[in-house]
């Protein structure tokens, strides 16, 4: 099977306290969403960009997460093991038209051997109206980045989760451009990236390999300090220079290079984040 080159869905980022990550963001200039809840005790708080999101997630009160088992990955045991280790970013998630057969994909390439996963929640409309979204996954692993999974989405309904009024932003973001992950040699990683992202990879300089994703969206693989490295994602928004001024006033610590405004990971619950303009993701 051949992939058209896929966009960036979202990325979930783990956190032990979702109200204080959400309060931070929020300090950083994001629309965060109400506080969600999976069927298996997973919440989570949403940033909804024009194309792509961020999921703010922990472990609620009286969850009961499911183990892994042959041919079956448990979100939710992911999300708990990875924060026993440490907050930071959890999944890598791109789109997906149809995840069954992306999950028989996986399988055939050897990335990923597990059934796709089906599952609802209800969710909140901006009038406070409740809703019902769903979701199929589909996962894969890459064993040398124990701390990170991948998978793709579909959604099953679209026009009850996108929605112009949750992607209105006081800091100006547009989308997630691209997402950065640390590691001690990129090209252990080559094989794994091109069959998850349907893309191959192209030298990015001392960056490493960058997989180039539909939409203008960047999945790089960059040499540094190992699996349980630094990671970064970098938020396309209209005034960089804005962003700066808004950190400058609220006392957060950030650093800028070029025409980039980032703040850094201890600010950020373990992953940082940078502001750029749109058009140069």
């Amino acid at each position: 099977m051949t992939f058209s080159h896929r966009r960036i869905d979202h990325l979930v980022l783990a956190v032990h306290d979702l109200d204080r990550a959400a309060a931070v963001y929020e300090g950083l200039g994001f629309q965060v969403g109400a506080r969600n809840r999976h069927p298996w005790g997973t919440e989570n708080r949403l940033i909804q960009f024009r194309s792509s999101f961020l999921e703010l997630i922990t472990i609620g009160d009286g969850a009961r997460i499911p183990p892994h088992a042959p041919g079956r990955f448990s979100f939710g045991a992911f999300v708990r093991d990875r924060l026993e280790r440490r907050e930071g970013l959890a999944m890598v998630v791109l789109d997906s038209t149809d995840a069954p057969a992306d999950a028989a994909a996986f399988a055939r390439t050897g990335i990923g051997r597990f059934e796709p996963f089906h599952f609802e929640r209800k969710g909140r409309r901006p009038d406070g109206r409740e809703t019902v979204v769903a979701f199929s996954l589909a996962f894969a692993l890459d064993p040398r980045l124990p701390d990170t999974a991948f998978f793709v989405c579909q959604q099953h309904h679209p026009e009850n989760f996108w929605n112009p009024a949750f992607q209105q932003h006081p800091n100006g973001a547009l989308d997630v451009g691209s997402v950065t992950l640390e590691v001690p040699d990129p090209s252990e990683h080559a094989d794994f990236l091109a069959g998850f992202t349907g893309s191959v990879g192209r030298p990015g300089g001392e960056r490493g390999l960058v997989f180039p994703l539909r939409g203008g969206g960047r999945l790089i693989v960059a040499s540094g300090a190992g699996a349980s490295g630094g990671t970064s994602y970098r938020v396309a928004t209209a005034d960089p220079a804005a962003v700066a001024e808004r950190l400058r006033r609220r006392n957060m610590p950030f650093r800028t290079d070029g025409d980039a405004v980032t703040v850094g990971p201890a600010e950020a619950f373990g992953v940082a984040i940078q502001f750029g303009t749109a058009g140069t993701r």
